[in-house]
């Protein structure tokens, strides 16, 4: 192909796993020789070798257990800069003409919020320059950008997805392939339920509401990101030899012939149930309640009010108020309550933390047309005899805390009931 001649772009992304070696750097480039050899310019996103990065963190914590957040990012952005030139170099070694990018060099421009970063802009001009040049793939280390101030900065853990989005965002890229250690989205956990299915196409909300929930295959910013931009995503293995019918395609809706009504059980394990006793309730009390918590960094989820069984030795009318938050968010939780209530922004008796609860979660945009899927749900764990806490709804999830021992008894009882099973 002549130089100076647009190809159309694929972007691909390697996790940690994928790269973890270089053997499996190899493994890595072979796939990218193949979509070149297909046709396309390639932008390659790629995340620090596996252990990599908590190896960094903990150097970090070590040398400084109250560090500069700007070494901080400018010592762990490294694993992925490593990555990024071995890959280069090992195509390079193939025949495939490859340059390495870090997140300077692009740029990635993004915000001043060291080791949470989040993008502005990704300029075209020197990666559009190097592909009319000849070059056939741009390696970028993931994860990492620059801010204003002209500092490295990082975007949080899992960050290399939300960089390969952007980048397909940016660049009006065919696809997003994001290569990871599973060779698609399930049902649910297979590790938990054998009868977990792999789908072939996902709407963007449902895997928004299944990575938030705590299905970690992707991270849920590079879902929000793809969703927004319309940025179709595949997941897919690295380990397995693939075609274009491999993985399963995240996408739009309407480019899903036809739904089930519940499209898969997510769970998170890490849950507490904290309850406020005998709150005042008056107008203004969530607010005193769930500000605090939210300034503490306490990632609130389900949330119940209900009248408390102590009113009778109070004055003044008084509620219950019940919250989820992850199991190591307690102690924060409990201070910024504790802080509160010195403050005298709120008035309560006790605060009572259950540590011992699971979520579970069925999602489905199915629901929405669909009447009695809560019915459903709830007849289903009825009869295991699992006892629901806590519920919580939106348009197309349930959501309920269980004690921790009953997850994987739930969790296959609603795959089944539901018959996730079944394509």
């Amino acid at each position: 192909m002549p130089k100076g001649v647009s190809m159309p772009i694929l972007v691909m992304k390697f996790g940690g796993t994928s790269v973890a070696d270089l053997d499996r750097i190899a493994n890595a480039a072979v796939k990218v020789q193949r979509e070149v050899e297909r046709g396309y310019d390639v932008i390659v996103i790629v995340s620090a070798m596996s252990g990599r990065t908590n190896e960094l963190v903990n150097w970090v914590e070590t040398t400084s257990p109250f560090y500069d957040a700007r070494e901080y990012d400018a010592v762990v952005s490294s694993g992925e800069n490593v990555t990024a030139g071995l890959m280069a170099l090992r195509l390079q070694e193939m025949g495939v003409s490859a340059r390495s990018w870090q997140g300077w060099q692009v740029p990635i421009n993004t915000t001043s919020a060291h080791s949470a970063a989040r993008f502005e802009s990704i300029p075209r001009d020197n990666l559009d320059a190097k592909f009319a040049e000849g070059f056939k793939v741009a390696v970028i280390a993931g994860f990492q950008g620059l801010s204003q101030e002209g500092r490295i900065t990082t975007l949080g853990r899992g960050g290399s997805d939300t960089t390969a989005v952007a980048f397909a965002a940016a660049f009006g890229a065919e696809r997003c392939d994001i290569y990871t250690d599973v060779d698609g989205i399930y049902t649910t956990d297979p590790r938990v339920s054998d009868k977990a299915r792999k789908l072939d196409r996902i709407a963007f909300e449902e895997m928004l509401e299944l990575a938030s929930l705590g299905a970690k295959v992707l991270q849920t910013r590079s879902v929000e990101l793809a969703m927004r931009y319309k940025v179709p995503l595949r997941v897919l293995s690295s380990f397995e030899e693939t075609d274009e019918t491999s993985g399963t395609l995240v996408c739009d809706e309407d480019k899903i012939m036809e739904s089930k009504v519940v499209s898969g059980v997510a769970f998170s394990r890490e849950e507490a149930k904290m309850t406020l006793v005998t709150v005042e309730d008056r107008p203004g009390i969530a607010g005193a309640i769930f500000g605090p918590l939210a300034d503490a960094g306490v990632n609130v989820d389900m949330i119940v009010q209900n009248i408390s069984e102590h009113q009778a030795k109070h004055a003044v009318k008084v509620t219950d108020m019940t919250f989820s938050c992850p199991i190591n968010q307690v102690a924060r939780a409990r201070k910024a309550m504790e802080d509160a209530r010195d403050a005298g922004l709120i008035n309560f008796d006790d605060l009572v933390a259950d540590e011992d609860v699971a979520k579970i979660s069925v999602v489905g945009i199915g629901m929405r047309s669909h009447a009695g899927v809560a019915a459903q749900m709830f007849k289903a764990l009825a009869a295991e005899n699992v006892n629901i806490k806590v519920i919580a709804t939106s348009e197309i999830k349930i959501s309920v805390l269980v004690d921790r021992k009953y997850l994987e008894l739930a969790v296959q009882a609603l795959h089944d009931v539901f018959e996730l099973d079944k394509a």
